[in-house]
């Protein structure tokens, strides 16, 4: 599967009040695994940046001066992400301000998700940690993803970070009490560091038993079901999977 982590950084919050796309930053999943190919582009929004946005992301209108206008850069930024998966955080933000940038080039031009499938993790970490902080930043620090050269938002960098919460958020248990976990001198509960494998690790080499292991498992089963009257957990769990859809 293809997916795209989308992120953009904008004029500002509104895009009723006329704000325009300034940065684009995509990175490339296929199979959960990054493929270090990108699309990244600054571009020109032919007005002027409010203070507020400024301050969050740090570019200025006069970087921004000699940068391409949004219909330069329109067909490759769709050609790039037609056809896959969109991963955004707080998506209606950023498709809103991308559909509107395609409204301005022709009003037949349609939207992102013509072509394009939506995950918003936003939706995905609400439904997850209900009631919880669910921002980029709070999410990289419950998922232990590193952002500390996050000093200000751009959107390269914030789409790369939201892969690896992504991948995070979706990879199965975050933290389990095996037999480094307890309590602490004062009776809190703790948890040791979680390691996160890499999601660009080579797949794992499958062994499969041989037929004398697998006669000797069963030959044991036997024996636990002598025992035990018949009630042997590993055949009920083995046969509860085989007859789920």
């Amino acid at each position: 599967m293809r997916q795209i982590v989308l992120d953009t950084e904008t004029t500002g919050l509104e895009v009723a009040q006329g704000h325009r796309i300034i940065e684009i930053g995509c990175v490339e999943l296929v199979n959960r695994k990054l493929t270090g190919n990108h699309y990244h582009q600054y571009i020109n929004p032919d007005r002027a940046i409010d203070q507020g946005a400024l301050e969050v992301h740090g570019i200025t209108s006069e970087f921004l001066a000699d940068k391409p206008a949004f219909e330069s850069i329109s067909a490759a930024f769709m050609e790039f992400v037609q056809g896959a998966e969109l991963i955004i955080h707080n998506a209606p933000f950023d498709l809103g301000f991308l559909d509107s940038e395609l409204q301005r080039l022709s009003p037949s031009r349609g939207s992102v998700v013509d072509g394009c499938t939506v995950i918003d993790t936003l939706v995905m970490a609400r439904s997850k940690h209900p009631g919880q902080r669910n921002s980029l930043d709070a999410l990289c620090q419950r998922y232990e993803v590193d952002n500390s050269q996050r000093d200000l938002h751009g959107a390269l960098l914030d789409a790369e970070i939201l892969a690896d919460v992504y991948l995070a958020i979706t990879g199965g248990q975050t933290a389990l009490q095996l037999s480094g976990s307890g309590n602490d001198q004062n009776g809190q509960s703790r948890m040791e560091p979680i390691v996160r494998l890499s999601g660009n690790r080579e797949s794992l080499l499958v062994i499969k038993a041989t037929p004398t292991e697998l006669t000797a498992h069963e030959n044991q089963l036997e024996d636990i079901a002598a025992v035990s009257g018949g009630k042997v957990l590993w055949r009920d769990t083995a046969a509860e999977a085989l007859v789920k859809p």
